[in-house]
């Protein structure tokens, strides 16, 4: 019998697909301790894991194992060197959540460009004169830049190109010929376009060359009606230099999904700012999305044991 070790629950219907199988046994582990993880792993021929971190010295113990199954699409939280070395693949589930990122992206630059919780606010409190400020903006018309090109950055595509926005998109590995197939304007620097870009939104990984990506210059570089929102991964934005600039004026507004240490301290400094959206990390955890990864997490995993994953949702092809 097959085993598989479950890193923080999932949804239901995923748990459904690994109960319908009888030739496979399961065990959930909440992932909060190392030694019980290492414990675990060592008979186990399939892993899934949400946002705890499976480090190399846990993997090095699973002798047995076939496969890790991601309930998600970043990995910065598995050791992907250690799988490489093994030959193991590593799945995401990427079929699963790009239209609730886009969804909360377009959510945030809305919330932005219509000053969501200050009108409601300024409502509240019988401040009726507000409506005669005209500080609030249209988004038609305005230019986004779309920083990485993926199923969720084509996501998002679609919805900005059905507000009639202009958009522009910077992803180093994908031909410009796709991006001009999409209706979007392929650029090769991004940093030469923030001059005349109103709203960044990122949809890279984090590595050590997406890192504050975001940073001082590229912050300096916009004009100050410019929005900034990630909902990709903490550390691509550079919090600090985003927080200086949304204080001296320097860019309008920002939209955090994510964050360079989550969950963020209480006392960030991010937080006491009125131009700024923040949610917890939480752009693909609506209903939906949450039962299409936990689908998506099990028949990768089942699919991993039994030998034939979809090429399609492993990172590291070249182990198969």
């Amino acid at each position: 019998m097959s085993k598989v070790l479950i890193i923080q629950p999932f949804h239901q219907d995923g748990m459904a697909l690994l109960e319908a199988r009888d030739d496979v046994s399961y065990e959930i582990i909440d992932g909060g301790s190392i030694e019980e993880m290492t414990e675990k792993i060592t008979n186990a021929d399939g892993v899934t894991i949400r946002t705890a971190l499976l480090p190399g010295e846990v993997l090095e113990r699973a002798e047995r194992l076939k496969v890790v199954s991601r309930h998600g699409v970043g990995y910065d939280n598995v050791d992907l060197d250690v799988l490489n070395r093994r030959g193991i693949p590593l799945a995401l589930t990427v079929d699963a959540n790009a239209t609730s990122v886009a969804e909360h992206v377009l959510f945030m630059m809305l919330h932005l460009a219509k000053l969501g919780a200050r009108y409601d606010r300024a409502t509240r409190d019988g401040e009726w004169a507000v409506r005669n400020s005209l500080e609030t903006v249209d988004i038609g018309g305005r230019r986004i830049l779309i920083i990485g090109f993926g199923r969720i950055g084509k996501e998002v595509a679609k919805l900005y190109q059905a507000f009639r926005m202009q958009v522009a998109v910077y992803d180093p590995y994908v031909p410009a010929d796709i991006v001009q197939a999409a209706g979007c304007q392929p650029v090769g620097d991004f940093r030469e376009n923030l001059g005349e870009t109103d709203v960044v939104t990122v949809h890279m990984p984090l590595t050590e060359t997406t890192r504050h990506m975001i940073g001082e210059p590229e912050l300096r570089a916009l004009p100050s009606h410019a929005l900034v929102i990630n909902c990709a991964r903490g550390g691509i934005v550079d919090e600090h230099a985003l927080h200086a600039a949304l204080t001296s004026g320097g860019i309008a507004g920002a939209g955090l999904d994510v964050y360079e240490q989550e969950p963020p301290p209480g006392d960030h400094p991010l937080f006491a700012l009125d131009n700024v959206i923040l949610s917890p990390h939480s752009a693909g955890l609506t209903m939906e999305c949450a039962k299409r990864m936990a689908v998506s997490t099990a028949r990768s995993v089942l699919a991993g044991i039994d030998g034939n994953l979809d090429p399609a949702m492993v990172v590291n092809k070249e182990v198969l």
